[in-house]
Formats: C-alpha cells, structure tokens, sequence
C-alpha cells in the first residue's frame, strides 16, 4: 500500500484515537525522547499509520517548534488518523492520565518509601533505554539504507555529542536537508512520502495569526495581576517561547510562579519531582502548578487553565506547519531534502539515546543486562511495552534490596 494511500481519507475514529493514546498515556514512562519510541513502536511497527518516512518528517516538524515535542507529535498523529476530533482525542489520552496521576501521586509523597520510590524511578529510566534504542535501530534501517545517508547520521551524532542544545537540534535537521538537496539525489529519488491533511496554507496561516495574536494578548501588561487570564498569560507565554522539552521550560516556570510568591519553592520541587517519575508529557507539571496557584476560582479550573495554555502555542504551530510542509514536500527536489532531514533525525535520537539516557539511566553491568533483556521483549519477542515496564521496574526495585 503507498504512503498517500495509508494517509487518504482519514482510516480511523476519533475513538480509536483516544483509546490508543489513553493507553500511551499510562504507559509511555522515561520522558519525551522515550514517548517518541512509544509512538514509533505503537503507530508505525505495530499499527501501521503511516511510514518511517512520514513519522520523521512529523518529528522533524516538531524539532523546529517550540513546545512539548511528543506532544505536539502526537497531537498530529491523531490529526492525521482522525482529523481535528482526532487531534482533540490523542492530546486528552495522553495527558489526562499524567495530569491526574501528577495530582494524586503529590499527596501520597510523604508515604512513599525514599529507597523503593528512587529505585523505581531508575527503572522508569531503564525502560527508556530499552525503548528508545528500539526506535533508533528500526528508524536506522528503514531511513538509512545508504552509506551517504548513514554518514549524515553519524555526523549529526557527532556534532550532538560536542554541542548539544535546542538550537543546535535545529541547525542539524537544517544541515541534514541541505546535505540531502545536494547529495542524494539519485538515491533519494523514490523516498517522496508526501503527509497529508485535509486542511490547506489558508487553514494554516489562520491559526499561525491565532497564536499571534494571542501571544501579544496574553503579553503580561495586558493581563490583571491575578486571575485566570494571568494564569492563561504565564503559561501561554512559557509554552511559546521554551525550545528543548520539558526541562528546559522549568525555570521560565519557576521565575513566573516562584518568584512572585504563588507557589512555594518546596512545592514546586515536589511537583517537579513527581513528574519525573509519571507517564505521559511532563509539561502536564503545569496542571499541578495551576491548582496550587490561589484566587477566587476551583483549583481544579486553575490546574485546567494552566494546562490548555501551556500546550496551545505548540499545538497552533504545529497545525499551521504541517500544510505547509506539505506543499513543500510535493516539490521534486523536496524529497532529496527529505530524505536527508529523515537521516539527522535518526542521528538526533541516536545522540539522546546516549545523553541523556545511557548516560543518567546505566550505572551497573546488572542496568545493561536489565536493559538488553528490555530490547529483546520489544524488538525480538515484540511484547507489550507495559511488560517492559513491569520488567524494569520490577527487577531495579527487587535487585536494590538485595
């Protein structure tokens, strides 16, 4: 079947949407490089909805943005499989079980044993590990099956070892493009594997004036000192302007809700910290943060305020780029670029799968048995990632009392 076909009409329901990203939701453990390996794994290994190509190019997009990565990533999937109802149904699937679980996992902290709670937390980042080196080796084969495009990944990889930081994530697909324009294209020829939605530039052009428009609205000058649409400011502003993931946002966050007495420091490092250890995206932290922020509302519509603003901005940008990606995408010598662009992605996610996650998450000969015996349920035995995360988690936690 071709890459227009599988991507035509939309092949799915807004339901099917949900239920798979519900379950992504509560499984997809070790932070945004691992959710991109879940998301691999899930929808394009096992359920075929689209291609390695097509999921690059998606995950290429995303790197260019601001905002949660996986998110917005899997905010397109949908999009692309069901649509805008689609797009709705894998944002509240993936978020909603982080959201409520970052809520409710704050208050049983003090119960929870430090020894069992850190050991599980380091097989939280074996499972990330196991997962990710999945998706760079099955990404590796599919999208690198040339000498030319295997040394644009290990070029990108190196230069991601020596300098890595959110602009240069950037510079290296922009490199991989330009290699791929001018270098690939006899062997590039073929790979065109055009994404396809049902919305065009106008559409996209819209919503990119949206996000304007709402970023100059929601400037802090503008909004009251306190109150919902402060809330809506200080997120908005935050998922606008953060390149690089979750982390990277924490102290913009810490500046707006820290500094100015909203949330205490301790409490904001325990929310922080409980988010290390969930499912799902962690700029779901900023529902915890909202429902600590007072005022003359429910904490509860705080925590939902502070949540919708943090992710739009990514998500206006995304869907304002995908047409046109799309358009460009068509042209013939867009598909060397392409080709190109796929090859430094595979390089990116080879880099993190070495720092941060093989550096932070391996500490012992025992973490690499652990974590091969991972790659072989996923990759051999193609088992269920919920197994994977039993494995891990179940293993560091029993080793540890040993």
């Amino acid at each position: 079947m071709s890459s227009m076909a599988s991507l035509g009409p939309f092949k799915g329901s807004a339901f099917e949407v949900l239920i798979i990203f519900l379950k992504l939701g509560l499984t997809s453990f070790g932070g945004p490089i691992a959710h991109i390996g879940y998301f691999r794994q899930e929808l394009v290994a096992r359920r075929q909805w689209l291609n390695e190509s097509q999921f690059s190019q998606l995950l290429a997009i995303s790197q260019f943005l601001p905002g949660p990565a996986s998110s917005q990533l899997g905010f397109a999937l949908g999009l692309l499989r069901a649509g805008w109802l689609g797009a709705l149904a894998a944002f509240i699937g993936f978020t909603l079980p982080s959201v409520l679980l970052l809520l409710g996992f704050v208050s049983l902290l003090p119960w929870m044993s430090a020894d069992i709670g850190g050991l599980a937390i380091h097989g939280l980042k074996l499972v990330a590990c196991a997962v990710v080196a999945d998706a760079v080796i099955g990404m590796f084969k599919k999208l690198c099956p040339d000498l030319m495009r295997r040394g644009i990944a290990l070029l990108v990889l190196a230069i991601l070892i020596l300098v890595n930081s959110a602009w240069t994530q950037i510079g290296v697909v922009l490199l991989g493009a330009v290699a791929g324009l001018f270098l690939l294209r006899e062997s590039a020829a073929s790979s065109r594997d055009v994404i396809q939605v049902r919305y065009g530039k106008r559409i996209g052009l819209l919503l990119f004036a949206i996000f304007c428009v709402l970023l100059l609205l929601l400037l802090p000058q503008y909004t009251q000192a306190d109150g919902l649409t402060t809330i809506a400011s200080t997120f908005y502003q935050a998922g606008a302007m953060v390149f690089g993931g979750g982390h990277v946002v924490l102290p913009l966050l810490e500046q707006s809700v820290v500094a100015n007495g909203w949330v205490s420091n301790e409490s904001f490092l325990a929310g922080y910290g409980a988010s290390q250890a969930i499912p799902g995206p962690m700029f779901a932290f900023a529902a915890y943060l909202g429902a600590l922020i007072p005022g003359d509302f429910h904490p509860w519509l705080g925590a939902m305020v502070a949540l919708l603003f943090m992710f739009l901005p990514g998500f206006l940008l995304m869907t304002a780029a995908i047409p046109l990606w799309q358009t460009i995408s068509q042209n013939a010598l867009a598909a060397n670029a392409i080709a190109g662009v796929n090859a430094a992605v595979v390089g990116i996610l080879a880099a993190a799968l070495y720092d941060p996650i093989f550096t932070s998450g391996l500490t012992s000969i025992t973490d690499i048995l652990i974590v091969l015996v991972a790659f072989l349920m996923l990759a051999k035995w193609k088992l269920s990632s919920l197994l994977v995360v039993l494995w891990c988690v179940l293993t560091s936690v029993l080793l540890g009392f040993i």
